[in-house]
């Protein structure tokens, strides 16, 4: 397959696998604000604890996938300029930071499965904010 080996076609299937879930969640957009609007003070409960942790989670992936997204074009820029020049180190380098990126998006993501499947099974509840109650 264009010479790439079976275990880079494996990790680019996974990487794009857990994409999904991401573009899911990039596609509602960043919370407008972090902290619950009906906290205030003493006035704040359990579940508004748990809708910031939400928040915070959610401003951090898409922050990252955003982040990721700008950080690639930069390598593939390096990786451009490297074939055009002739520069076998520019080439090198654009593969690391790529493959660093990727690596970084596969831990964020499956930290994010983790966590939100374990709350969702340790709960039974498919909302977290309904753990408090």
């Amino acid at each position: 397959m264009l010479g790439l080996k079976r275990y880079q076609v494996i990790g680019a299937s996974m990487g794009v696998a857990l994409l999904f879930p991401v573009l899911a969640l990039a596609a509602s957009g960043i919370p407008t604000s972090i902290v619950p609007q009906d906290c205030s003070g003493p006035d704040c409960s359990c579940e508004h604890l748990i809708k910031l942790a939400q928040n915070i989670l959610n401003s951090g992936i898409f922050i990252s996938v955003f982040m990721s997204a700008i950080i690639f074009a930069w390598a593939g820029w390096w990786f451009m300029t490297g074939r055009s020049v002739g520069n076998s180190g520019y080439i090198e380098y654009a593969k690391n930071v790529t493959w660093n990126v990727v690596i970084g998006l596969v831990i964020i993501l499956a930290a994010y499965l983790i966590v939100d499947t374990l709350m969702k099974t340790l709960t039974t509840i498919p909302i977290w904010t309904s753990i408090c109650s």
